[in-house]
């Protein structure tokens, strides 16, 4: 996510999940010249706390997302470019707290339409990330 400053982050794709969603945390909605935006934090480094990454992004809409529980929540859904094995695209992103959850991203549908064929059998067709505590 360059615009955020993360130059890896460990995602799942999820081809079960519509969206794709980002753990984040300390989640404020604000207005700025009459636009909605959110600042959020969140650890791009899976199982860890440190570093922390303060991001502020303009929310495009709300929407309502069914949680691994069952229950349905309002979360903010913001534009950003993602770079995922070297293709760079613009999507969108929902905002949770994935606290309990392995991976710190999800990949849903709609991000990787028309991007990427999912073969369920493999894992990092694109490459294997680096060290993320070495970058």
């Amino acid at each position: 996510m360059p615009e955020f400053g993360v130059s890896e982050i460990k995602a799942k794709v999820d081809t079960g999940a519509d969206n794709s969603s980002l753990h984040a945390f300390n989640i404020e909605q604000f207005e700025r010249e009459g636009a909605s935006y959110v600042s959020f934090e969140i650890h791009p480094r899976q199982r860890k706390h440190n570093p922390t990454i303060m991001c502020e992004a303009e929310v495009v809409m709300e929407r309502k997302v069914r949680n691994p529980g069952g229950r349905t929540q309002m979360r903010p859904v913001i534009r950003t470019r993602l770079n995922v094995a070297g293709r760079e695209f613009e999507t969108l992103i929902n905002l949770t707290t994935r606290d309990e959850m392995t991976f710190r991203m999800l990949l849903g549908r709609r991000t990787i339409r028309n991007e990427f064929l999912v073969d369920p059998g493999r894992s990092y067709l694109g490459g294997r990330p680096g060290r993320l505590g070495q970058t």
